[in-house]
């Protein structure tokens, strides 16, 4: 039985592209004063020694605020820092893997890009998946063309597990997100990247509560 998923929009860490001056950290507390209720630590660039000791300030930042931490694809990590969960992307473990490791208490995440991939993450012990990316972005070029609303509407039609939009998904965007059946969005830039994370933090949660 998937858990309880109480959040609709997911914040990705990227420590590139922040504004001049700007650091992560300062950027995920306002991010956090604003609103934001899950973090995923998503930096693929840092080694192991690198992530666990942001992974520690990170659980320690989110547990203030009542927000989950999840960890992208290292589930020692995820461990050792009391994470809430990981997200799961192509070159992850599989996902019935994680969920033995894990143990049934922890969320799981999966990167998903079709409704067979949505129900495969279902049947394997997801509790959510990512959609998309739906629109583009740079961050997603490498991997091929956005899916589209159509795709996302076909996704999140008696979608099994809660689907967040994913890929170039900002304010402006989400009642287009909306019309096609999808409530929940995961994000780097239209916060991280914002000067004021907390008021964009705010106006997207508010545009997604309609």
């Amino acid at each position: 039985m998937p858990l309880d998923v109480n959040f609709n929009l997911t914040l990705i860490t990227d420590r590139r592209g922040l504004p001049e001056g700007r650091n992560l950290l300062d950027q995920l507390e306002a991010a956090l004063l604003g609103g934001v209720r899950c973090v995923q630590l998503r930096e693929k660039d840092l080694s192991p020694n690198e992530l666990l000791p942001l992974a520690f300030e990170l659980r320690q930042m989110t547990r203030a605020f009542g927000a989950r931490l999840l960890v992208n694809g290292n589930i020692e990590i995820a461990r050792a820092v009391d994470a809430d969960g990981v997200h799961l992307g192509g070159d992850a473990l599989p996902t019935s893997e994680a969920r033995k490791r894990l143990g049934p208490a922890k969320l799981i995440g999966v990167s998903t890009h079709s409704v067979v991939e949505i129900g495969q993450a279902a049947a394997d012990g997801a509790d959510f998946v990512t959609f998309g990316p739906v629109f583009f972005t740079p961050s997603k070029a490498p991997y091929g063309d956005p899916v589209g609303l159509e795709k996302l509407r076909a996704a999140c039609t008696g979608a099994p597990l809660p689907a967040f939009a994913l890929g170039g998904v900002t304010a402006d965007r989400i009642p287009e997100l909306r019309a096609a059946g999808c409530a929940s969005a995961a994000c780097i830039g239209a916060i991280l990247h914002a000067a004021d994370p907390a008021a964009a933090t705010r106006t997207m949660l508010a545009a997604l509560s309609g």
